[in-house]
C-alpha cells in the first residue's frame, strides 16, 4: 500500500517588528519566561549551544540561540546581534529575528520580528529572579546602565517590588536622563548616583550594560541585596567583580550558559566559584530550591539570555496574532 504523499503546501505565518508591541504585553512576557525557566528546570525543554562570534564587521556580534520544548513543542532558533553603532542610524543596538519550526515535519512555521521581543523576555527574566529571590521589603531599585534595554527593565521590576526610588549610574552620565525619565513614567523619584552610593541604598540591582571589565564591586554590595546581572552574555564580558559572586548565592537561567558566556565564567575560570555552586532559577519556581534563605542573604541572577525564551514568547506571538487576524502569510 502506497504512503499518501504530505501536503506540499507550506503556509508560514508573519508577525513584522511593528505588530509585536499590540500583541506582546510585559506580564504575557513574565508568564512565558517563568514557565519556560520551570520547564527548564524539569528537563523538559533544552537550549543547544550558543553560537556568538565578533564577524569583523561594524564592530557586531553576530548569533544563533536554539533549543526545542517538548512539551509545548516550540522549536527554533533566533538570529541576531550586537551593532554597537545602530543608535547613531535611528535603530537599536540588538537587531534579531526568530525563526519557529514544526517539531513533527521540520518545515518553517513561523517568521517574527525579534527587537522588542527580546527586550521584553530580557526584562521578565530579571523581573523572574526579582519575583522570587529578592528581599519582601525591597524598596530601593538601583540601575546600572542607561541603554536602551533599561528602560524595559525598570518597568518589569517595579511589578514585583514596591520600590519607592530608582538609583542609577551609567558610565556616560549624560544617557541618565533615560533611567530619570522611566522612572518618572513609573510615579517614582531618581537619583544619579556613583557605584559605592548604589550599592549603599539599593536592596534590588539590575545590571545591564556591555562592559567587558567589573563596574559593581564586591565592596559596594550590602548583605540582603539581590542582583540581577543581565549584560553578559558573550565570552570576556564581566559587570560585577568575581568576589562578589563568592560572596553570593548565585542563580541561572541555564549553567551551561552561565560558565561559559555569563557572569559566573570569570568566578569559574578563577577558581573561586564551582559549577555546583549555581543554581537554577527554575528549580526556586518549581519548588525544589528554597531561594533566598534569610534576610542578609546576597542573592545573584545570572541572566545570559537562553534561546527557549525567545522560543516561548514568539510562540505566544503567533498565537494571539493568529486569533487577532493580524498576521501575514505566504507559502513557502
Amino acid at each position: 500500500m502506497s504512503q499518501k504523499p504530505a501536503n506540499q503546501d507550506n503556509t508560514v505565518v508573519i508577525v513584522p517588528e511593528a505588530e509585536i508591541g499590540t500583541l506582546i504585553s510585559a506580564q504575557i512576557a513574565f508568564e512565558a519566561v517563568e514557565a519556560t525557566f520551570a520547564a527548564m528546570s524539569r528537563k523538559s525543554a533544552y537550549n543547544f549551544p550558543v553560537i556568538r562570534e565578533a564577524i569583523g564587521h561594524a564592530d557586531a556580534l553576530y548569533g544563533f540561540k536554539s533549543g526545542f520544548d517538548r512539551d509545548s513543542l516550540a522549536l527554533g532558533l533566533k538570529s541576531g546581534g550586537y551593532w554597537p553603532q545602530n543608535e547613531t542610524r535611528g535603530l537599536t543596538n540588538h537587531q534579531s529575528t526568530v525563526i519557529l519550526f514544526d517539531a513533527d515535519t521540520g518545515r518553517v512555521k513561523a517568521l517574527v520580528g525579534g527587537n522588542l521581543l527580546t527586550a521584553l523576555r530580557t526584562a521578565a527574566a530579571s523581573a523572574v529572579s526579582i519575583k522570587h529571590l529578592a528581599p519582601a521589603n525591597a524598596s530601593v531599585l538601583g540601575m546600572i546602565g542607561a541603554g536602551h534595554q533599561s528602560a524595559f527593565q525598570m518597568r518589569a521590576a517595579v511589578q514585583q517590588r514596591n520600590f519607592d526610588k530608582v538609583v542609577g549610574w551609567n558610565y556616560h552620565p549624560e544617557m541618565l536622563s533615560r533611567l530619570e525619565h522611566t522612572a518618572k513614567e513609573l510615579g517614582l523619584p531618581f537619583e544619579p548616583v556613583s557605584l559605592e552610593e548604589l550599592g549603599a541604598q539599593s536592596d534590588v540591582i539590575i545590571s545591564i550594560s556591555s562592559s567587558f571589565e567589573p563596574l559593581l564591586l564586591n565592596d559596594h554590595v550590602t548583605p540582603g541585596t539581590h542582583i540581577a546581572c543581565m549584560g553578559t552574555d558573550t565570552k570576556g564580558k564581566q559587570e560585577v567583580e568575581t568576589a562578589l559572586l563568592s560572596r553570593a548565592t548565585v542563580f541561572t537561567d541555564e549553567i551551561a550558559q552561565s560558565i561559559s558566556i555569563g557572569e559566573a565564567q570569570h568566578a569559574i575560570a578563577s577558581g573561586i566559584l564551582a559549577e555546583s555552586q549555581i543554581s537554577e532559577i527554575g528549580a526556586v519556581i518549581n519548588g525544589d530550591h528554597p531561594g533566598r534563605r534569610d534576610c542578609n542573604e546576597i542573592t545573584l541572577f545570572d541572566g545570559t539570555g537562553v534561546g527557549l525564551q525567545d522560543l516561548a514568547v514568539a510562540s505566544v506571538a503567533v498565537s494571539l496574532a493568529l486569533e487577532k487576524k493580524s498576521v501575514q502569510t505566504v507559502q513557502f
